[in-house]
């Protein structure tokens, strides 16, 4: 018996055990992995989410091991074409941090400790649920052991192909995108430092940013998937349409991904609510995923206090089911807009639609508008 079951231990998991036990709620956090995260995949947290993040006291240690990016530029031909600034997006945090999610995971899972050590429950996997209108029940498997926990509500944040979507039965139809991309992590050797960069080139786009420990990520489009991730192959094309070099045999983290897009036709069912990938899936391109399932659990907090404590909670429901739905479904517009920036262009589209921006780009006012835009503001 409990009062709020989570299942997934991800980064949206953890946060959320933790907004709710330092409410007084009973939380278990139920994750199928056995360990952390190894791989450095969701790096960029926005100032929205930082400033969420502190409600549990986690910002300034992530600050510490990160990376602040205070500024992007374009960049074309070797030239650059425009620089954003992030300063005019937050008097509080004026950059987009840089911090490797197993990092991130370990600072919100130790956080969730402290508050209670056995909240955290691994080898977990949820098989089937039930909700009676008082309580959820859900079937669980702990380490092989078949189990049953209820709680008075509960919060399926267990990623794209959620079990518990599933079990709810709610559709989540998938969009697919002829975009595709081979990202990795080099040694820097890079001029812009602690700044990103994206190189609008004809044959598409490469995005570049900062890590700690002198380590810089590189992510280069593609017109089809590669058959498997080759650092040699994501070097030469870095090396081709920017002129940085890298060394293959220091790459530390490889991948390659193709986008698609799914939200869930609602975010509520009853008892349990979805966030984060388990509700909406969108490009990883412009950092937003990993972000907009924070401020979904922060925007739940509310819901879950009143259903918990045993006050009216349907109209709270109702609103954070329609308002998250609607910030995904402009996150994924956000998206699009980033992916369609990054297409081949011939050179006679390519040059006229990089004067456009830098002509933007000079124009303060529409700088600072697309800055906030860029970092969820």
């Amino acid at each position: 018996m409990t009062d709020v079951l989570i299942a997934g231990g991800g980064p949206v998991g953890l946060f959320l055990g933790s907004l709710l036990l330092q409410h007084g709620v009973t939380v278990r956090v139920l994750e199928r992995r056995t360990g952390r995260n190894a791989h450095t995949r969701a790096i960029g947290i926005h100032p929205p989410a930082l400033a969420a993040l502190e409600r549990i006291g986690v910002t300034q240690e992530l600050i510490g091991r990160g990376v602040p990016i205070r500024q992007g530029f374009a960049v074309s031909n070797g030239r650059k074409i425009a620089c954003m600034p992030f300063a005019p997006v937050s008097d509080r945090y004026p950059f987009v941090l840089a911090v490797p999610q197993p990092v991130t995971e370990e600072v919100l899972e130790r956080r969730l400790r402290e508050l209670d050590g056995g909240a955290l429950v691994r080898d977990a996997r949820v098989t089937g649920m039930h909700d009676d209108g008082s309580r959820v029940t859900l079937s669980v498997t702990i380490a092989g052991a078949a189990s049953g926990h209820s709680a008075a509500f509960a919060v399926g944040a267990d990623g794209a192909y959620s079990t518990v979507r599933t079990l709810l039965g709610v559709a989540a139809p998938e969009k697919l995108y002829p975009d595709h991309y081979l990202m990795g992590d080099f040694p820097e050797s890079s001029p812009f430092g602690s700044d990103a960069a994206l190189f609008l080139e004809s044959d598409g786009i490469v995005e570049s940013f900062p890590l700690p420990g002198g380590v810089r990520r590189w992510v280069v489009r593609l017109g089809s998937p590669p058959a498997r991730p080759d650092a040699e192959q994501l070097a030469g094309l870095v090396a081709s349409r920017t002129c940085v070099a890298l060394d293959p045999g220091a790459n530390t983290m490889l991948s390659s991904f193709s986008v698609r897009s799914r939200l869930a036709a609602r975010m509520v069912s009853g008892r349990t609510a979805l966030v984060g990938d388990a509700a909406h899936e969108i490009s990883p391109i412009g950092g937003q995923g990993m972000n907009l399932g924070w401020l979904d659990a922060e925007a739940l907090l509310p819901a879950i206090l009143a259903v918990v404590r045993g006050g009216p909670s349907a109209e709270a429901l109702r609103r954070f089911d329609a308002g998250r739905r609607r910030a995904a479904a402009a996150a994924a517009r956000q998206a699009e807009v980033n992916m369609a920036l990054g297409r081949p262009l011939p050179a006679g589209l390519l040059r006229p639609r990089n004067a456009a921006i830098a002509g933007v780009a000079a124009i303060p006012a529409f700088n600072a508008l697309v800055a906030r835009r860029f970092t969820m503001q």
